[in-house]
């Protein structure tokens, strides 16, 4: 039995490699590329249209749920109202480029597709609600608060977190042209990012391998549909911290156990959306009547999405896993395993630990 975990998850993860590194590099060009500055100046205001650009510009954005916690809250507090700082806050970790490109080859084009809209539709859905009810813009807290920057970046969050919340200043060779800022986007895509994933995308992997190899196909199909049990997926994934890169082979396995796709989905945008962390900052920086709308928002979207997605299939009897072995069966071997090698060193950082070790030994 438990060679057969193992090579489920092998496979898995063999499959995976590939697509998690080219979105792991596009994911560092968008950092490189697409500066918070900008951001803050096209989020101003508090309109449908600022709320829909905060829903948009967030999503292919490289941060996890608490790192973007400060994002938010810098354009909250820097002119942003409500809305688009909510909208911004849940499509950034509910979807990025390196998920979508897992997705992609795990779950196949029509989820991969279907999960980056309902990640956009939740966010611009939670920050309308919250938006409308803003009857009165509360006075931000101070800015250089302290207290900001500890709880986003608590312990239920990695290191991709460190850079978000400011606390590692930007390299002095970033303002030294396109070059430079190009190579810190890919180090901080391979190094702050997958620190922050490593060790959720592992058992991610552990988790849908254990799926795959002991549970029968049609085994959950009975429990896995219907509005109680996607509520329940949705209130179960809430106060997670799992990213969405790391809840794509957990939902793989869930979609091959027999568990409805639009179930799956629900687990896909609840889950990464937010934390404990995110909800205890939302909370002292909005209020709770605030804190209520957003909940209400996530959790309606996503259940909403879900029966669509479940209705639609019904209708159409289109198998959502068709295309997924299309999706790699063209990849030769030998890729597959360079790809996940290059993930395993960029991962575990063998030249960081030896340097760590040459200093110790000569101390």
């Amino acid at each position: 039995m438990a060679s057969d975990i193992l090579q489920a998850t092998l496979q898995l993860a063999l499959a995976a490699a590939p697509w998690l590194l080219a979105g792991l590099a596009v994911a560092g060009l968008v950092r490189a590329l697409l500066p918070q500055e900008r951001l803050q100046a096209w989020l101003g205001g508090s309109s449908v249209g600022a709320t829909a650009r905060g829903a948009v510009a967030g999503a292919p954005l490289p941060l996890c749920s608490c790192g973007a916690i400060p994002a938010a809250l810098a354009l909250h507090r820097g002119g942003a109202g409500r809305g688009p700082a909510t909208a911004f806050l849940i499509g950034s970790p509910g979807i990025g480029i390196d998920s979508l490109a897992i997705s992609y080859v795990l779950l196949g084009p029509l989820m991969a597709v279907v999960r980056g809209l309902g990640a956009v539709v939740t966010a611009l859905a939670t920050g309308l609600l919250v938006g409308a009810g803003s009857l009165a813009r509360q006075t931000p807290n101070d800015p250089g608060s302290d207290d900001v920057g500890g709880d986003a970046c608590g312990s239920s969050c990695g290191n991709g977190c460190e850079d978000a919340c400011g606390t590692e200043s930007a390299p002095p060779e970033a303002r030294n042209g396109r070059l430079a800022e190009l190579r810190g986007g890919l180090a901080y895509a391979f190094g702050d990012i997958l620190d922050d994933i490593r060790l959720w995308l592992v058992l991610g992997l552990l988790v849908a391998g254990v799926l795959l190899a002991t549970v029968p196909p049609d085994a959950l199909a009975a429990y896995g549909s219907g509005p109680a049990v996607m509520l329940l997926m949705a209130l179960v994934g809430i106060p997670m911290y799992l990213c969405a890169t790391a809840a794509t082979p957990i939902a793989a396995g869930l979609l091959v156990a027999g568990v409805s796709p639009g179930t799956v989905l629900v687990f896909l945008l609840a889950a990464p959306i937010t934390s404990m962390a995110t909800l205890g900052v939302y909370r002292r920086e909005m209020g709770n009547a605030a804190l209520i709308r957003y909940l209400v928002g996530i959790v309606a979207s996503t259940v909403a999405l879900g029966l669509l997605l479940d209705l639609a299939l019904a209708q159409t009897g289109f198998d959502p896993l068709t295309g997924v072995e299309a999706a790699t069966e063209w990849l030769p071997h030998w890729l597959e395993w360079a790809a996940l090698i290059a993930l395993v060193l960029a991962a575990t950082h063998p030249l960081r630990v030896l340097r760590r070790l040459r200093a110790a030994r000569s101390a």
